[in-house]
């Protein structure tokens, strides 16, 4: 790789727990691996009163905690060199003025917005950029979920960004498709031959994606009992990982090939609304249980959380895509929180052989079933049927096994890592265009409807279950079963 190109990264929401966590260790990497040029900076953006070497000290504790062992004295000097801080308060447009002042002088560096602040902070952000004259033509936005709580206010959020960048300036990430994994599996879709004429109707039977946490709502309790499950993890990561799956090969690699296709998937979402919506979807609550082997209390009883709310902390959906290739092939997306493990998989089970003419389980195990996993390993696993040894012709299901970790020796980037380094190389393909976020809210928006108006409230789950059994039996009216539980 090239080092990247002299810039400019503002982080706004510098001092919160996505940049500490995520974004600043990324950079330190980036840096340690020798891509950030010398003049590039890094600027934290925040409301707090805070002097560059306080600021400093903060960043420098969570690089200590988040890159453990990969964590060095010298290279952390050497980053440190890059990163200032200046105080903004998104409310107050004369804050602005400060960071023009350290933007000053530099207007040859590429420059990136970073928005890791609430939503309704999007807009009044950018048009205090475009006031101040910092929203250059050559510069970015990046815009974290969730943009919007349904397709209205989405709508008003993208139309007022829009008027400061166009439409090849935003980047709205999803960090997701950073994932190594999720890159191959565009790999092995549409690098290999392999797998092509097998990936349609009447060779697939099902498809699984979950997504699944074992920790509560922690921290994000507030933000959380506004949100839900549906629009905090399906109306993003899960939906693009379903298009990843389901969309046709792009006829390049341009970014806009690849979204386009992404695009005609969600439009191609069959509609759930009114008793639909009862019937294909489930939504679920923790009460108290387990996790890593130590109580928990409900989702009721966190901090902040109404003793009354009805804000679901695990979904799942049947969910079927009326195209050629997929019509007919259910796919069941599921997500939650204080689930018994931590889990991001996908699962394509195919169709069994017309005819057996050897002896063979009569499980579901033994179908040809491709398992991608995200987290917390990554790696790539399908299941064939061999002869087991003896004398008689009696098969069974092996693994064919990749472990990334195992295969390549290659240090591979964090998520994060790979999304920041696209956005300062102006590479759109992995963050989501204005039609396709649209598009998500649009078939959303009617399941939380549905929710809305109906009395039933969420089932409640074991903390560190696999959730409700409503969800189980969504799957069982097709016979069908989630991977862990054959």
């Amino acid at each position: 790789m090239q080092p990247l190109p002299t810039f400019d990264l503002v982080l706004f929401g510098g001092t919160g727990d996505l940049a500490m966590r995520k974004l600043l260790p990324a950079l330190y990497r980036r840096k340690a691996s020798g891509y950030l040029s010398a003049k590039s900076r890094v600027l934290g953006v925040a409301r707090s009163e805070l002097s560059r070497d306080e600021y400093l000290a903060q960043v420098q504790a969570s690089c200590q905690t988040y890159l453990g062992k990969d964590y060095d004295e010298k290279r952390w000097a050497e980053f440190a060199q890059h990163v200032d801080y200046v105080k903004v308060d998104a409310s107050a447009p004369e804050d602005f003025a400060g960071l023009k002042k350290k933007l000053e002088g530099c207007d040859e560096h590429g420059r990136a917005f970073f928005l890791s602040v609430a939503p309704d902070l999007f807009a009044p952000i950018c048009e205090g950029l475009a006031t101040h004259s910092l929203a250059t033509p050559n510069s970015r936005v990046v815009l974290e979920k969730p943009l919007g709580h349904d397709q209205a206010s989405s709508a008003q959020i993208n139309e007022r960004v829009g008027r400061i960048f166009s439409e090849q300036q935003i980047f709205r990430i999803d960090h997701y498709l950073g994932k190594e994994t999720v890159q191959n599996l565009l790999a092995l879709r549409f690098g290999n031959t392999l797998f092509e004429p097998l990936w349609r109707r009447g060779r697939v039977k099902h498809v699984q994606i979950t997504v699944a946490e074992e920790l509560g709502v922690e921290r994000r309790a507030g933000f959380y009992d506004e949100t839900g499950a549906l629009r905090d993890m399906v109306q993003n990561h899960l939906l693009q990982l379903l298009c990843i799956i389901a969309m046709e090969p792009p006829a390049t690699s341009d970014p806009d090939a690849m979204r386009d296709e992404k695009l005609k998937v969600l439009r191609a979402l069959r509609p759930l609304r009114g008793r639909d919506v009862l019937h294909k979807t489930v939504r679920g609550q923790y009460k108290a249980g387990a996790a890593g082997g130590k109580p928990v209390v409900g989702y009721l009883d966190e901090k902040d959380v109404p003793n009354d709310s009805k804000t679901e902390t695990f979904v799942a959906l049947r969910v079927d895509i009326d195209s050629w290739r997929w019509v007919g092939v259910p796919f069941y997306l599921r997500t939650g929180k204080r689930l018994q493990e931590k889990l991001s998989e996908i699962v394509v089970t195919f169709e069994d052989v017309p005819l057996s003419i050897y002896e063979r389980p009569d499980t579901p195990q033994a179908l040809n079933r491709l398992v991608i996993q995200l987290q917390p390993d990554e790696s790539i696993e399908l299941t064939v049927l061999a002869k087991f040894p003896g004398e008689v012709m009696r098969l069974r299901p092996v693994n064919l096994s990749l472990d990334f970790s195992e295969t390549f020796k290659a240090p591979r980037l964090d998520a994060y890592e790979r999304l920041l380094t696209d956005v300062l190389k102006g590479n759109l393909t992995l963050f989501m265009r204005r039609d396709e976020l649209e598009a998500a809210w649009q078939w959303i928006d009617p399941i939380r409807q549905a929710w809305d108006q109906s009395d039933e409230a969420p089932k409640t789950y074991t903390a560190g279950s696999w959730g409700p059994a409503a969800a189980s039996a969504l799957l069982g009216r097709d016979g069908f079963a989630w991977r862990n539980e054959l």
